[in-house]
């Protein structure tokens, strides 16, 4: 491959997908969630505005003005969001490519469980079972994501998923500013998980049952990207009451998970559904009124995360230091044990 080709094929192309992106009703920045998301943002400012219940003179202001939208983050943000196709496409799928050979598929497990409890009678694809179908991995997807999520929230996981929560303002291309490594187990996990339960299902179906879709889009996953989805990052406070979102995760639940007040640590960690947080002891119910919340791990992060450089960096080196640290402790311990002899 040639400079140029591999110029075109490593830059020029990721960038334009996602470019394209922004019209792709698949992703969340799709602008038609954007428009959806904040409509409800405009609706809950006229709202408040007739009741005076917010101080905003605009809805510029209300939904953050500059002060956000024009922050250093989200500047860097807007930036990260293209670099981010870049390094998928160098870095995710080839760390991913050494892996996926040896994931199994979904026609692996409907083998196994052919050979062990014989073939199925052929169900036929019908209206009911794809919608089941397309119910059950989301219910698997957001399951499997919520328990990612609570890992990178570990110890050592934690260096990776501090890129996401180092963002000190939020705005809807802050959902991207993910570490390239957590893309990786993401979709390993998706494929194994996924991989998984549509094998179980077609096999109980005596063969592949399709998805139902929206516009391409899988059905659920289009109506929750259009319940404002795009307000879970950004300062706009949006709350479902404590009925639904003990099942439905509202943006203002997702700004709680984001807050760097020890109060709300470790809350929340539900992408779509809060049912998992409701059953798993994680769970923090937000009321219709406003918290005053601050973003961000901390004045002590702010400038190592502020550049490209930093957010991809910055993990590996926190990395670096704690296993250096946990080996001059364990050195130190030896020499004192010692010294005792």
């Amino acid at each position: 491959m040639d400079v140029l080709a591999a110029l075109h094929h490593y830059l020029v192309e990721p960038v334009t997908e996602q470019f394209f992106g922004l019209f792709d009703v698949n992703g969340r920045l799709c602008l038609a969630f954007l428009l959806s998301s904040y409509s409800v943002a405009w609706c809950l400012f006229r709202f408040r505005s007739a009741r005076g219940l917010t101080d905003a003179r605009s809805f510029w202001q209300f939904i953050g003005g500059g002060r956000v939208y024009l922050h250093r983050s989200a500047l860097l943000d807007y930036r990260y969001y293209f670099v981010l196709a870049v390094l998928k496409v160098a870095l995710v799928l080839p760390i991913v490519g050494l892996v996926d050979p040896y994931v199994l598929r979904s026609a692996d497990y409907s083998a196994f469980f052919t050979r062990l409890w014989g073939a199925r009678t052929q169900v036929g694809d019908n209206l009911s079972l794809s919608l089941l179908f397309g119910l059950g991995v989301f219910l698997v997807k957001d399951f499997s994501h919520y328990w990612g999520h609570r890992a990178f929230h570990s110890r050592y996981l934690w260096a990776f998923h501090k890129v996401h929560h180092s963002a000190p303002v939020l705005v809807p291309a802050t959902a991207s500013r993910t570490h390239f490594l957590e893309e990786v187990v993401e979709k390993l996990s998706d494929t194994i998980c996924i991989g998984a339960y549509a094998g179980l299902f077609w096999y109980a179906c005596g063969g592949e049952i399709s998805r139902y879709t929206l516009f391409g889009v899988t059905y659920m996953v289009f109506i929750f990207n259009g319940l404002a989805a795009n307000l879970r990052h950004s300062h706009v406070w949006f709350s479902f009451g404590p009925l639904i979102e003990r099942v439905v995760s509202s943006p203002a639940q997702h700004q709680i998970h984001h807050s760097n007040a020890p109060r709300h640590f470790n809350k929340n960690f539900g992408i779509n559904l809060s049912l998992w947080d409701w059953m798993f002891g994680t769970l923090y119910v937000t009321q219709s009124k406003p918290e005053t919340l601050q973003f961000g791990t901390g004045d002590q992060d702010v400038e190592r995360y502020l550049t490209v450089r930093g957010l991809i960096l910055t993990p590996f080196i926190d990395i670096a230091h704690q296993v250096l640290s946990r080996k001059r402790s364990a050195i130190a311990i030896i020499d004192i044990e010692r010294s005792q002899r």
